[in-house]
């Protein structure tokens, strides 16, 4: 919309309004929306600079009428809470009600609708702030990132203080970039006033410019300056108590900061004393706390006492941060905690039944969690990096190019390797050049921003991010070498300085990589509207005003010059941002189209809490580059998988009604993820793992012939002691539609032969995730608790391809994996086994139920976003476990049954060159553990060295 002028803008508000109108009983189609757009045109008169761009217009309506959001997945412990959200309650809500009407100025009524939904399914669950008494609700939203948490918590905050909420804190992070960002944006959802640095209402803003009336202009003690966070000399000079409207504080997660505004607001704000400890109390006015990025600083680090019974040392001295935050909470005998993240394994790792005198409870989400679904045109991982089959990994969007460039052949050393100090100067050759996959991003960055003029969004914001190291002396010298790489290229296409090589390279990249991707990306992921594609000679032409525009930007905590892009919302900023961690959390990059980023921790909310690349791109998503190292490209495909099955796993506990609690201990004990810090799990000496409801696969394998041979051998006793399979070669009637497999199946196998075999078998040590001892200890520990005793063992064929005959006389067809990647002793595959194999032995009616319930999720989460485009034709893995496991309507539980899958990879097919001249298969296996509720756990052992070593960054 920053590209259209006042007339135009007029005629799409009127154009939006017909089609909300007029489409509540027809079809919103393109042509629907050209239909209404000219007739709003017909109603503006035309001024002397011409017609409008009904193209343009109509474009961007088709955009907005184009999304949708799924619904979202809740649990919640309902214990001590009074339901209270009503309908006429709601009556006369001014603050969400011009909220909303700012929100569709750019968003179709559906998605605004569900906003709508989504925020009042958060404050139901909080209480009436008008209820008497003593109350503390505590909940935790999950959202994907860069997905729009700021849009939920700004309508949760309009919401509230329609209700009666009358203290409004929001911890925005550790940085003043960040801080400053947000409260921006609830200047423009909530406020509706720029904030000075005197406290005064300023210019008319977002909200404000809807409905001014000074009479719900709500107060705040905190400005958008940089230094405009709640501070002594504010303290000092603030002495008003809180009156009838809402008082809002945007505050930095900062020991200092935190101070203060408890002291203000226990001199200020308190209304009484509590006996027996002298403690001010604020009895009569309700806070909400709104915790952004609640898993980063907010949780106790440290290790709690508990006794025989499970009671806590209630004199503890919890880590600062946390302790202010809950004494802060803890000073309001009506208080509300909501905290929002995108990585909740921290919070979720939180004591429940943690308190402390002095702060009293811990920050356990008790009350709720919800898990927000993403809209339509959300970009996350699964829409970046696809997902894993095995064929490899299938459905992503080809923007990732893996670089290695960035250090020597040793991978200690060279431009920049994975551990440095401070004093390190990057260098590559023989002076301080960049590397060539860094000029090429860069370049290519310049070639989105001019495709991006061509497409009439030149007046938008474009960034990109260098994210290479986390010490900011070395963000200095990549950034000096950053802007003289972009000085070069400034002379050469503005002065047209021996510009003749590199404008050649501009047109190679725009046509070997930029032309092909974006038109498959087009046929792939089509959006709303049609991709235009420039020609190079309209790229040519935009490239001296693109490149005269760009400037770089250090981004980290000494950087002096904030990132604004608030000052340049006129003409768009075309900015190169360097940082580090200032970059990892919250911190929006408007319009980021390119990604060059080289970090080494493998943690998953770390990881996924840096790729700054997901959010939403509308109408360039496919001029968007990453260019990362072969390995992180592995990792964040890994934690694409694994957060997708998180999240099957919560709305399939959503589904039974499963409390917080339940889901916090489920986390806890996921056996395919080291999902956080050893420090937030407050131990690295060991994790306790249950594998019921999971799958595990083995994608780690050897090439060293000695183990292939021991672990064939361990298949091989496998057969023998299983005797005659009761099937071969499959072929069911599932549904309407017959499944076929090249299998052999065994059927009541005792669970002691499969126990054994895991014993035998040798998983690589690169396969943490997959260790055949721990499986083999839970397999025994379950038989004794009455489950797992009656497995039913598949070895998974192929329908053409080399056969192999075991000693017991069986034959099987190999299937062919490819590696992926390999070091000196073993190789790994994308994916080993399919959900369908896992249903091997499931009957028609349990069948038929679990994909029943995979379509509902499917649709609830229209599959899109996840990178599915067409509906599931067979069962999802955790549905299949869902039904093995709880049973469903005439479908009996059976947790006796196991289900192992062996397959007898051909090694020729793997693409190892060790392998090539083997003449026995590759034995690899997965087993998939059907839901239980009985608790059983092994013990996996992980020492400091190996978190250091593997995960920590």
């Amino acid at each position: 919309m920053n590209d259209m002028n006042d007339m135009q803008r007029s005629i799409l508000t009127i154009a939006q309004t017909l089609v909300h109108v007029e489409g509540n009983n027809t079809a919103i189609t393109p042509q629907f929306i050209a239909e209404k757009v000219a007739v709003a045109a017909s109603m503006i008169p035309h001024s002397e600079g011409g017609a409008p761009d009904i193209g343009a217009i109509t474009t961007e309506l088709v955009r907005r009428f184009g999304h949708w959001i799924g619904r979202d997945s809740i649990l919640d412990d309902p214990r001590g809470h009074v339901q209270w959200l009503v309908a006429a309650r709601k009556q006369g809500w001014r603050y969400w009600a011009r909220y909303r009407m700012l929100l569709e100025q750019g968003l179709s009524r559906s998605v605004v609708d569900a906003l709508d939904e989504s925020t009042d399914a958060i404050l139901s669950r909080l209480e009436d702030p008008l209820r008497e008494g003593a109350w503390d609700r505590r909940g935790l939203v999950v959202g994907h990132v860069q997905s729009g948490k700021t849009s939920n918590y700004t309508g949760l905050i309009c919401k509230a203080a329609d209700a009666g909420y009358k203290i409004i804190i929001v911890l925005a992070g550790l940085h003043n970039n960040l801080r400053s960002q947000t409260q921006i944006r609830l200047e423009e959802g909530f406020l509706g006033y720029e904030t000075s640095p005197n406290r005064d209402p300023g210019k008319r803003v977002g909200v404000g410019v809807i409905d001014s009336d000074p009479s719900i202009h709500p107060h705040c003690a905190t400005t958008r300056m940089d230094n405009g966070d709640f501070n002594a000399a504010v303290a000092r000079h603030f002495s008003i108590s809180p009156e009838e409207r809402p008082w809002l504080f945007v505050v930095k997660k900062q020991k200092t900061v935190l101070e203060q505004l408890l002291r203000w607001i226990s001199a200020h704000v308190a209304d009484s004393t509590e006996t027996g400890t002298g403690r001010r109390i604020v009895s009569k006015l309700p806070l909400l706390l709104v915790d952004d990025e609640s898993d980063h600083a907010s949780v106790d680090t440290g290790e709690q006492e508990f006794d025989a019974e499970g009671m806590p040392d209630l004199e503890h001295d919890p880590r600062t941060i946390n302790g202010l935050i809950r004494t802060i909470l803890h000073t309001f005998s009506k208080s509300a905690y909501v905290g929002f993240t995108a990585t909740p394994f921290a919070n979720i790792f939180i004591h429940r039944r943690a308190a402390t005198r002095e702060e009293g409870p811990d920050l356990f989400p008790q009350a709720f969690i919800i898990n927000l679904a993403a809209p339509s045109n959300y970009i996350g991982p699964a829409r970046v990096f696809g997902s894993k089959t095995t064929e490899g990994r299938v459905g992503g969007l080809d923007i990732h190019k893996a670089i290695s460039d960035h250090v020597d052949e040793s991978g200690h050393g060279g431009w920049m390797p994975p551990k440095h100090k401070k004093d390190h100067v990057p260098v590559y050759g023989d002076d301080m050049d960049l590397p060539p996959s860094l000029h090429e991003a860069i370049r290519s960055f310049l070639l989105a921003c001019a495709a991006r003029v061509c497409r009439g969004q030149g007046s938008r914001h474009s960034s990109m991010l260098i994210h290479v190291t986390r010490l900011t002396d070395v963000q200095v010298r990549v950034h000096d070498a950053v802007a003289e790489a972009l000085k070069r290229l400034r002379q050469k296409i503005v002065l047209g300085i021996d510009a003749d090589e590199l404008l050649s390279d501009l047109k190679n990249l725009w046509e070997r990589d930029f032309v092909p991707k974006s038109q498959e990306i087009e046929r792939v992921f089509p959006e709303a509207e049609p991709l235009l594609i420039p020609t190079w000679e309209e790229i040519l032409a935009a490239l001296p005003n693109v490149v005269s525009d760009m400037r770089t930007q250090i981004v980290n905590g000494t950087a002096k010059d904030a990132l604004n892009y608030s000052e340049h919302e006129e003409h768009g900023l075309k900015v190169i941002c360097i940082g580090g961690e200032k970059l990892s959390r919250g911190l929006t990059l408007e319009g980021l189209c390119t990604s060059y980023f080289v970090r080494t921790t493998k943690m998953y909310d770390t990881l996924m809490q840096m790729g700054r690349w997901f959010g939403y791109r509308p109408g360039y998503a496919d001029l968007c580059r990453l260019y990362t190292s072969a390995d992180l490209i592995e990792w964040f495909g890994h934690i694409a998988d694994a957060s997708e099955e998180l999240r099957d796993e919560f709305e399939a506990m959503a589904e039974r009604g499963d409390t917080p609690e339940t889901y916090g201990l489920r986390v806890m004990s996921h056996p395919v993820l080291l999902v956080t810090s050893p420090i937030k799990m407050r131990t690295a000496k060991s994790l306790q793992i249950s594998f019921s409801g999971s799958v595990v696969e083995t994608v780690s394998l050897f090439s060293e012939p000695t183990v292939l041979v021991r672990n064939l051998s361990a298949t091989e006793r496998l057969l023998v002691a299983m005797g005659t399979p009761a099937m071969t070669d499959p072929v069911l009637m599932r549904g309407q539609k017959v499944q076929e497999w090249s299998a052999a199946v065994w059927s009541t196998v005792p669970a002691t032969p499969v126990a054994n075999f895991l014993e035998e078998y040798a998983t690589h040590s690169k396969a943490r995730k997959v260790n055949s001892q721990l499986l083999a200890e839970f397999v025994r520990s379950m038989q004794s608790n009455g489950e797992l005793t009656s497995w039913t063992v598949a070895l998974i064929g192929s329908r053409q391809g080399r056969t192999h005959t075991f000693s017991s006389g069986l034959s099987t067809k190999m299937p062919g994996r490819k590696e992926e990647s390999r070091t000196q002793d073993s190789f790994s595959i994308g994916r080993l086994l399919s959900p369908r194999d896992e249903a091997i032995d499931l009957g028609d009616a349990a069948w038929q139920m679990a994909l029943e319930r995979t379509l509902k999720q499917w649709e609830q989460g229209k599959g899109q976003t996840r990178g599915r485009t067409q509906p599931p034709d067979i069962p999802s893995g955790p549905m299949i476990r869902e039904i093995r496991g709880n049973g469903a309507a005439g479908v009996p539980p059976a947790r006796e049954r196991g289900v192992l899958l062996l397959y007898a990879l051909d090694p020729q097919e793997s693409g190892n060159e060790r392998l090539v001249n083997c003449d026995h298969p590759v034995i690899a296996f997965g087993v998939s553990f059907p839901k239980s509720n009985s608790g059983t756990k092994v013990e996996y052992k992980v020492d400091h060295l190996t978190w250091e070593q593997e995960y920590a960054g």
